[in-house]
């Protein structure tokens, strides 16, 4: 059977979807796509095109951080969409991301990337929780961390 993959979008509940999703595009060099229609010039932020669109359509203010999306520069990766919903987050995630920042590496090499990884992304917003050693022959050591809203994810 030649079957295809399907294609398939991440999605985030959110109190505050632009914030989240700026967090998420600088973790994986993701980026913002521009409002439909409009060619956002280089060097410009999709965000302030967003801005300029939804106010121009007439979308209230109030209502204007109701959702946000990332796009992978590249197009390989999945389209992740953030969705405001007015509940806090009360329970550990079922599904999160692993970050991939040491790929092929190995013992205190891998760790090491690790940790330069947790700290960039800490100055992004992030929260550390745990750092787990390597422990052979299943684990090569990661670190569990928390997005700003809460949402648990893995540096492996």
């Amino acid at each position: 059977m030649n079957r295809k993959s399907r294609e398939f979008q991440i999605s985030f509940d959110a109190l505050n979807p632009r914030t989240l999703s700026t967090f998420w595009r600088d973790a994986l060099g993701y980026v913002h796509p521009g409002p439909p229609g409009v060619e956002v010039p280089e060097g410009t932020d999709p965000l302030d095109a967003w801005d300029e669109f939804l106010e121009r359509i007439g979308v209230p203010e109030d209502q204007r951080d109701t959702r946000s999306a990332l796009e992978d520069p590249a197009g390989e990766g999945p389209r992740i969409f953030f969705q405001r919903v007015p509940e806090n987050k009360i329970a550990k995630n079922r599904v999160h991301l692993d970050i991939r920042a040491a790929p092929g590496l190995m013992g205190d090499e891998r760790m090491a990337a690790l940790e330069a990884e947790c700290d960039r992304l800490v100055a992004l917003g992030a929260k550390r929780v745990q750092r787990f050693e390597p422990e052979q022959p299943l684990s090569l050591g990661f670190i569990v961390m928390n997005d700003p809203e809460g949402n648990e994810f893995c540096l492996d």
